[in-house]
Formats: structure tokens, sequence, C-alpha cells
């Protein structure tokens, strides 16, 4: 019979904080503020009269006290989160929060809803655009056949005609390429307002987009009689122009980097801490016990607020858990690291997953959900934990170099080619074994090379 292991909600909500990065960990807890009476902040305030720390208590217990009490002989018990005086605080403080924050970009979709308004179009041509408006890809385009718009928009009888004289309003007062079915019609359409069309840029356009994207200049140069001086110009030209029409709006994909963990040398050794600060710690409100002693037995309050409490210390330890797993999770990850700390990228070793749940005597799901979306901020710069894992290749000595150090070769390489006659994988794999007796197939250069996004040595070239 098959064996399961059964997790318990606890257990569930430990690997779910694990795997929490910093900054969505801050979130959690001021979730679990807003929901938990008896989960505070542990930062030191400073302490008011005991007098009136003691009425101040009691006024709180008094008065969540009396909310349970009124639940329950309503039937309605539940969690209400804290007392009205702490939501008055908290919701001014997202008050404050939210004026500070930058407003949203707005997306291509809402920029044109915004423009529509100003548009000269009749009741049956505002129907038209907002429905071409919805949908446009994220790009700009409608790549879809126009009899197929026409027929789904909701407007009777609707014409692909009429759908062009919706976008051509559109293209002139926001850009000229929008609405275009494919790359080509967007250059096209771009070239036909700007008034920098010439015949080879459109010959270009036209017939030798692929040519282009995998630097065949030759080819491009041979079929249209022309030199290949001619070809870089017109090329330049159709650079100037704008791919996707729709990409200047929507809302930046800009990722906010917390490093969870900071290695720093101190006294001539390396230190691996967590960024604490980063994370306010929580502690239980002792108000529970008063309000313990003051509720009546068998109303249900004091069934509630043993939950609620019990709830409170699970959410704490699974926090300090967490903290102190990816402690030691981190000095594992750079005990075996330290030379790259000295050296950089090409004095990385293989480190397997497996390897440092060895050390940490943890399951290795544990140390996958630890790194996952973790930073570690070093000497050497800000990486993502997982960085620090990769597989490697043996030289010619017995090392082994990892798949890391090896890519920073191969970008190196790269680097200092002739851009005339650039090396191709295979001399690139030949180099590889000549300067640093790495023995590696050219297609495992070929994987490299395409996971640093590195041309191929044909796109590569310069003429």
């Amino acid at each position: 019979m098959e064996q399961r292991l059964v997790q318990s909600p606890q257990m569930i909500q430990a690997m779910q904080i694990l795997q929490l990065p910093a900054i969505d960990l801050e979130e959690r807890i001021e979730q679990e503020l807003t929901e938990n009476p008896f989960l505070e902040l542990a930062e030191p305030e400073p302490d008011p009269e005991p007098e009136e720390r003691t009425a101040a208590e009691a006024g709180r217990v008094e008065a969540l006290l009396e909310v349970l009490e009124r639940r329950t002989n309503d039937r309605e018990i539940g969690p209400p989160s804290r007392s009205q005086g702490a939501y008055d605080e908290d919701g001014e403080r997202k008050l404050e929060a939210m004026q500070n924050t930058p407003e949203k970009p707005k997306s291509l979709s809402e920029a044109l809803m915004d423009e529509l308004a100003f548009l000269e179009l009749d009741e049956r041509g505002r129907k038209i655009a907002e429905y071409l408006i919805w949908s446009l890809d994220e790009k700009g385009y409608l790549p879809q056949p126009r009899e197929d718009l026409a027929r789904d928009c909701g407007v009777e009888n609707a014409t692909p005609e009429e759908l062009e004289a919706v976008l051509a309003a559109f293209r002139e007062a926001i850009h000229p390429a929008l609405g275009a079915r494919d790359l080509r019609e967007c250059l096209l359409l771009q070239l036909d307002a700007s008034g920098i069309d010439t015949p080879l840029v459109r010959t270009l356009v036209v017939d030798h987009l692929e040519d282009i994207t995998t630097n065949r200049l030759p080819r491009i140069a041979k079929a249209t009689g022309r030199s290949i001086e001619d070809v870089k110009h017109a090329i330049e030209t159709i650079r100037t122009l704008e791919p996707a029409p729709g990409a200047q709006y929507g809302e930046a994909r800009t990722e906010v980097i917390l490093p969870d963990v900071t290695v720093e040398e101190i006294d001539g050794r390396y230190e691996v801490r967590l960024n604490r600060a980063r994370v306010r710690e929580i502690t239980l409100n002792p108000m529970y016990r008063q309000l313990l002693r003051q509720a009546k037995k068998g109303d249900g309050v004091q069934e509630w607020v043993k939950k609620r409490v019990e709830a409170a210390r699970w959410f704490i330890d699974a926090v300090q858990q967490r903290h102190s797993t990816l402690q030691r999770i981190a000095d594992a990850i750079f005990v075996r690291q330290h030379d790259f700390l000295d050296k950089g990228i090409k004095a990385l070793k293989p480190l397997r997953m497996q390897e440092v749940a060895d050390v940490v005597k943890v399951h290795i799901s544990t140390v996958s959900r630890a790194v996952s979306g973790k930073y570690a901020e070093t000497p050497r710069g800000i990486f993502p934990l997982k960085f620090f894992f990769t597989g490697g290749t043996a030289n010619e000595d017995g090392e082994v170099e990892s798949q890391a150090a090896i890519k920073q070769r191969i970008a190196e390489l790269v680097s200092q080619e002739d851009p005339d006659s650039p090396l191709s994988d295979d001399q690139l794999a030949a180099r590889l074994e000549e300067r640093d007796r790495i023995h590696i197939a050219r297609r495992t250069v070929t994987k490299y090379r395409k996971a640093l996004s590195i041309p191929s040595s044909s796109q590569r070239r310069r003429f």
C-alpha cells in the first residue's frame, strides 16, 4: 500500500512562508497583523506611564470583548481583527502610503480609451473604436483578418473599410503604425508617414526582413544590386522605426530586488547574514490573557481567542523557522563558493541543491523553496541565490569547472574576437580546450552561447 505524508495546515504555512522573499514576507506580515488582533510588532516604542498603559490596555480589552460578545449573541462569531482605533491608525497609514505611491502607468488600452474622447467619431465609429482598442495585442498590432473584426465588432453591417477609417484616426492621434497586422506592415506604415522612405529601404522591409535579422548583408547586396555600405545605411534607417507601437504604454516591468542575504568582508573574513532589517519582527500581544480571564465561559469567546492565539504562535514560529533555515542554507552556499567571493564568476564551483540539503540536513525541496526568488548581495554584486547552484565540466587536470564559469569564459572569448571574423562554436570549443584545458562539445558551446543571448558567428560578423 502506498504511504503518503499528510501535511498539516501548519506545515503548509511554514513552507509558504519559507518560500517568500523579504518584500513578500513583509506584505504577509502586514496582512496577518491586520487579521489577527493577538499579533503585534516587536519594535520598541516609548513606554507610557504605568497608569496610562494599564488604562489603554483595559480599554482595548473591553472594546474587543464587547465586539466578540455581540457577535456571539448574533451567532456571528468571527475574526474582528482589531479595535476600531487600530483600524483608524491602519487606515491613515495605508492612505498615506497610497498618496506617496507613484501613479501606475496607463496601459495601451487605457491610453486609447482616454484618447477616444477627443476623436471626431459618430456613435457607430465610437463602438467600432472601443472594440478595436480591446482587440489590440500588447505590441499594438491587430493581426486578425479585417473581415473577422468587422463581423465580430457588434456593429451591424460594419465593413473592413469602416474599421480602417477608425484605425486611421487613431494612427493620426497616437502612432502611425497602430493596428498593423505584423512587423512588415508596421514598418511600412511608419515609412509612409515619416518622409524618409527610399526605394532601397522599402525593398528591404518588403523582401529582406529575415536576412536583416540573420545579418546576411552580402545576400541582400547581391539581390538588390547595391553595395554593402548602401545596405547598411538602409538598415540604420529601418532601425530608427518603432517595431511595437504599443510598447511605450503600460507598466514598466521593473523588478524590485531587495536582497535577503548580505555577504560582507569583515576583518579578512566573510560574514553571511540575513537582512532582518527588511522584515519587521512580530510578537504575541499579551492582551489575550486578560481577555481570557474576563470572557464568559461557554459563550464561544474563549474558544475563539485560543484559536487565534494558536494561529499567531504558529505564524511567529513559521517566520522564525524561515529565518533560521535560510541562514543555514546561505552559510552552506558560501562555504562552498568562498572562492567566488575572492575571484568572481570564474571561481564558481559546481554545486547541487542536494549537497546543501545534506549539509543542512533538510529535504532538497526545502532548499529549493528557501532560495526561490531570493537574492544575495555580495562583494561581487547582487545575484539570485539559485545562481550559485550549477553543474560542471572536468578540465584536463581533473578539476571541475562550473557551468557559470564556462559561460563567463565564452563571453570573454566573444568580446575579444575580431568582429570581421567572429569565432564559430567549433572555434570557441577549441579555444576553451587550448586556453583553459576544458574539453567541451560544440553543441554544449552552442547551448551556453544561446543561454547568454549571444548571436551566432554569422550574425555577429561585421561587414
